[in-house]
């Protein structure tokens, strides 16, 4: 069965290394929640961009990861975090 979201772009190619599928953006999402909670941080609103994925989109784009929003405590802990790495 072939699925469309997984399918490669016409505009592609025949390669499907040309283009993201959802379930990598998804396994990218899980892996920056879990990076986020070593530091005792929490994006509520961390999330796969579906629509990016639609086709809406031209077709040289990646799949887009929404950061969403946080609260301040939580960017200001983020910034914390960001700048104690960029000093290492």
């Amino acid at each position: 069965m072939d699925t469309p979201h997984l399918r490669p772009h016409p505009d592609h190619g025949s390669d499907p290394g040309n283009y993201e599928a959802p379930a990598e953006a998804e396994a990218c999402v899980q892996e920056l929640k879990s990076a986020l909670s070593l530091h005792g941080i929490t994006l509520p609103s961390l999330n796969v961009d579906l629509i990016t994925f639609s086709g809406a989109y031209p077709p040289h784009l990646p799949g887009l990861v929404a950061l969403g929003r946080c609260n301040l405590r939580t960017a200001r802990l983020l910034t914390t975090v960001l700048r104690a790495a960029a000093a290492e």
